[in-house]
Formats: C-alpha cells, structure tokens, sequence
C-alpha cells in the first residue's frame, strides 16, 4: 500500500514544483509519471479480481486516472491517483482500528507450554501437551489450554469473558485457556488439548468471523454496480449535452472511490469488535445484522434464564428404600450426562461422601434423561415424563402423586418400578428481570420460554418476568417446531446454552449460546457466543448491533447523497476535475470516521 502513495505523493509533489518553476509541460510529465505506477497497480488488482468475478468501483478509479491522462487534465489525474491511494491505505488503517479487539485475541494464541517431567521441566509447543499433563504457569503467562487449578490462581480473564477484575481459581476449580495468570506461578493439570481447549475454540471462531462477509456488505457490492452503472451514464451524458470530454472525466473523478463499498465494511467489523470488547463473540457480520432486527426471543430456562446450578433441597424415598440411596444410585447414572442438574445431582453425593458405582450401557435422551446399568439392575433418571415411560400404570400414578407441584424435580425408577425423587432449586440469574426489560426497549415485541421441565416449574420460577408465552416439556424437536412457528411472525433469536438446544439455535434466525459454560454443541451452533457467564452481554449485543446497521446505512446515504450532488455538479460544468477529486476525498475521509463511531458505546 505505500508503494502507490509513494508514486502518487512524489509525482504529485514533483509536477507542481516544475509548474512553479514555469515548466508547465514538464509538470504534466511528471504528473503522468506518477500516475502510471498507481494506474499498473490498479489495472493489475482489477484483473484478479474479474478472475474471481468481482466487479468493483475500482474499475471507475482507473477509468478516471485514464480518461483524465487522454484529455489532458493530468494534475486531476495526480490527485486522483493520491486520493485513491490514501483511501486505500486509509480504509485498510480503519479496518484494522475496526478490529483490534478481534486481532488481540488472535494475537495471545500461546506457542509453548511448561511442562513437568519427573523432576525437571521442559518446554514444548502447546500441540504436544496431553490430557493430564502437569504444566507450571508463569506469572504474565496465557494459559495454554484448558485445565485444573492445583493450589490457586489469581486469573486475567478480560479477553474472554469481559471481566474486567481478575478472579481467584482455588485448588480444583477449572480455569480457560486463553486467561492470563496475573499472580504467583501455579500449576495446571491439563483437562483438554490445546485443539480442543476453550481459548483454541474462540480463536477458530473469531478466523470464521472475520472471514464472513455480511449481507450488507453484499448488497453494498450490488449497489455499487449500479452506482457505477449511473456514473458511466451521468459521465457520458454531460459529454453529449457539453461536447467537452473534461466534464465526463469530472463525474468520473468525483465518483472515485465510493463511500459505498468504504463505510459498511468499516462499520460492521467495528461493531463486531466493539461486541468482543465486552465478552461477545459475534460470528461475522451477517450475524451483527440480524441482530439488529430480531423482534422474538425464544430462551430457554436451564443454565440461561438459571444458574444451570441447581442444588438438591429434598430427596423422596418411595417404601424400601433410603434417601441416601436414592441420590447415590441417581449419581451413579447422572455421571454419563452432562446436563446441568445431572452435575448437580453428582456434587450433592459427593459432597455426602457417597461412593458410586460406574454406570454401563447408558443412553441418554438430551433434555429428558440417562438410561442405563448399574450393579445389573436397569434405572432411568430424569424428568418425569421420561422415567414414567417405563413404569406401570400403578407406579406412574404413584410418581405423578408424588412431584410437587412447581418443583424441579429429578425422578428414578429401578427396574421399571418408581424408587424415589431428587427436588432440585435452581434460582433465576440476577440480571435476567433487567436483561428482558431491556430487550423490550430495542423492539423485541414478544418473549417465549421454552424448556424441557412441566409447565408448573417454568411459571414459577418466571413469576413477574414479564414473558409472553411458556412452551414446556419440550424436546430437542420441539424446540426446534417452536421456533419455526415463531418464525413465521418475525425474525426469531434462539438463546440456550446445552446440548438439546444446538438444533434449535441452527434453526433460529440467530443463535446464542452461553459459551462460558454452555455445552461445546450449542456453541458450535450457534452465531453469537456470550463468553461471560452472564445475560447482560445479551442486550449489549443487541444494542451494537443496532447501532452499527444503523450508522452502516447513515454512512451510506450520506456518502451516497453528497457524491449524487458533486457528480451532478461536475456534470453541469460547475466543478472541475481536480475540485472535484479533493470533494470525493473529503466526503470518504468523513463517512470511514463516522462509520468508525461504531467503536464506541452508544
């Protein structure tokens, strides 16, 4: 990019010096010279774009650079050709302002890793640290994959989460890959390959967002076409009506470049910046748009709207059997799952210090439950409707007696008779009553939860929040029904954070998972990640990207206007060729720091 500025800057300053100095046909030499250079360049850039079948507004910079040397107006050349230039290299500063936030978290990808090897220590790149290897972490050092804390961490988690104030990883608690250990040196046992890691997952994600290329950038590039169409037109018109070719080249200069093709590129990747800085992942452009103009929420409950930590407040045992062994054999099966309330269920046995046994040949029903062995004997735990498939009429009756009414409820059954229920207590999120209020004042006109649990536990534990419809019992199919019914009113967004939610989120117009501790699936599926633990990043995503789409078009139509104004003008004679260029280049100047507003909060 400097090489043209350089050729533009010195032909330009070159020409003019030579003028002054009374040699007007040696300055228009000079000046062509320097275009020339620029020109080739362009020419070039062109080609390879055709072969790709890009059709850009770079073709109207070279026909202006060119028609201006065929008639003469070699100065209007020179400056085009440096305006051209300094919007490149421009565009290309903005774009990279734009994503700096992006470019940092690409930037921290760890190359090493310190690893223990019986007494001594040896560093080895981070693709040959194994699962339940022992790694030291240096202080300033990013964790290089995700793992165990052994004594404790004092951890930077900002560029994952959003979290400004560093947290404390005590003895056993998991910690991210991609955090900075801002304390004294500690050891980590790796829980998962730098592949698979956390901060390895959000770097492939954050490749795949930069890469995507939004539907208005799209349809930015079909605009474009047209534009360029009518510039061609408009240029031979006010040839024909004047017979004067310079007015030709003027509408051509003042069309080159377009704050078309500058100010929604711009505006888009900053906006998807401005959302990683506070901790959300938005998978490319496409995804930032739609944000803007969702109008139905569609949530679940489980580890969304909830902590997705319940705690066991009751064990019922049916006749024959204790309550101790009703949550040991419930943990017992629970370890083949990972749902939230089954990792509750297995932390409330250990922390009774109950032994369990290894489940066999289990099989789990995302959403409903785990079937499998344990000792030999057959046990389904879950929801009730799940468990109760496998029962008498008499224990399914005895069961359905037993749940109380809106409780979380984990039932078990032991060779298809009803042995006893786990009450669970899962308590709504702080921000979720301010995060759904919010929601409402950025136009989204309609509300549904939808989860897995009875209807009677969903609208008690979502009294007063204000949600227009409660779809309970469902499965991952229904779910997935759900949200194509509300499509059919208006743009829909998907929010959930497991395993069961990952065909729904695919199925909505966008999909949001709870990516600090939502199941890797749901992540995978969906087009926006809240990298805190935390629904307040739900609105402030919304709000970016409302306000990005909207600068995006502000910039467009005022770029577009004040160019439509300068062409006409150039067209009736009324500005010439190189005022015209210095115009075009004030008018891209503005519309990339405007579009640069997107940056900042609104």
């Amino acid at each position: 990019m400097m090489l043209p500025i350089a050729c533009a800057v010195t032909g330009l300053a070159g020409g003019t010096a030579a003028y002054f100095l009374g040699a007007p046909d040696t300055a228009s030499l000079i000046w062509s010279v320097g275009v020339v250079p620029v020109l080739a360049i362009l020419l070039w850039e062109i080609v390879v774009s055709l072969r790709r079948g890009d059709v850009g507004l770079d073709l109207v910079a070279a026909l202006s650079m060119t028609a201006a040397l065929l008639v003469g107006e070699t100065l209007a050349a020179a400056v085009v050709a440096l305006m051209y230039a300094s919007g490149q290299a421009l565009e290309a500063y903005a774009a990279g302002r734009a994503s700096r936030e992006m470019n940092a978290l690409l930037d921290r990808v760890p190359r090493t890793a310190t690893r223990y090897s019986g007494d001594t220590l040896q560093t080895i790149p981070i693709s040959d640290v194994a699962v339940g290897d022992r790694l030291l972490v240096h202080l300033g050092d990013v964790l290089p994959v995700d793992g165990t804390v052994v004594g404790s961490a004092l951890l930077d988690e900002a560029p994952l989460t959003g979290e400004s104030l560093p947290v404390t990883r005590r003895d056993g608690e998991a910690a991210m890959s991609g955090s900075t250990n801002v304390g004294a040196a500690f050891d980590l046992l790796a829980s998962e390959p730098a592949a698979r890691s956390t901060y390895a997952g959000i770097v492939r994600l954050v490749e795949e967002a930069t890469k995507a290329q939004a539907p208005m950038t799209r349809l930015a590039d079909r605009y474009a076409l047209g534009f360029m169409a009518a510039t061609l037109g408009l240029a031979a018109f006010a040839w024909w009506i004047s017979g004067d070719a310079v007015r030709a080249v003027a509408v051509l200069v003042v069309a080159t470049p377009c704050p078309l093709i500058l100010a929604v590129p711009v505006a888009i990747v900053a906006g998807i910046s401005r959302a990683a800085r506070v901790g959300v992942l938005v998978k490319g452009g496409a995804a930032l748009e739609t944000l803007g103009r969702i109008r139905t929420l569609v949530v679940d409950k489980t580890g969304t709207l909830t902590h997705g930590s319940a705690a066991v407040s009751q064990i019922v045992a049916t006749p024959g059997w204790t309550e101790a062994e009703i949550l040991r054999l419930a943990a017992s099966l629970d370890q083949a799952s990972q749902h939230a309330v089954a990792r509750a269920v297995v932390t409330a046995a250990a922390e009774r210090g109950l032994v369990l046994d290894l489940p066999t040949e289990t099989r789990e029903v995302p959403g409903e439950g785990v079937e499998g062995r344990i000792a030999g004997r057959l046990l389904r735990v879950g929801g009730k409707g799940f468990v109760s498939n496998a029962m008498s009429d008499d224990d399914r009756a005895t069961l359905m007696a037993a749940v109380p009414a809106g409780a979380l409820t984990v039932a078990l059954s032991v060779d298809g008779a009803f042995a006893g229920l786990v009450l669970m207590r899962d308590a709504l999120r702080a921000d979720v009553s301010g995060t759904l209020a919010r929601m409402r004042t950025l136009g989204v006109t309609r509300i549904v939860l939808a989860t897995g649990d009875r209807k009677d536990v969903a609208v008690a534990i979502t009294e007063n929040l204000g949600i227009d419809d409660i779809a309970a019992d469902l499965g991952p199919e229904d779910k997935i029904a759900l949200v194509r019914r509300e499509k059919a009113r208006a743009p829909v967004m998907m929010v959930g954070d497991g395993v069961n939610d990952a065909p729904a989120l695919v199925e909505a117009d966008l999909g949001i998972a709870m990516g600090a501790k939502g199941a890797a699936a749901s992540a995978e599926a969906a087009d926006v990640i809240l990298l805190r633990d935390s629904l307040d990043g739900l609105g402030e995503a919304m709000a970016i990207g409302q306000r990005s789409r909207a600068i995006a078009l502000q910039s467009v139509l005022a770029g577009i206007g004040l160019s439509g104004i300068g062409m006409v003008a150039a067209a009736l004679g009324y500005l010439p060729p190189v005022q015209g260029a210095l115009l075009q280049e004030a008018i891209d100047v503005a519309v990339i720091l405007n579009a640069l507003r997107a940056l900042r909060p609104g």
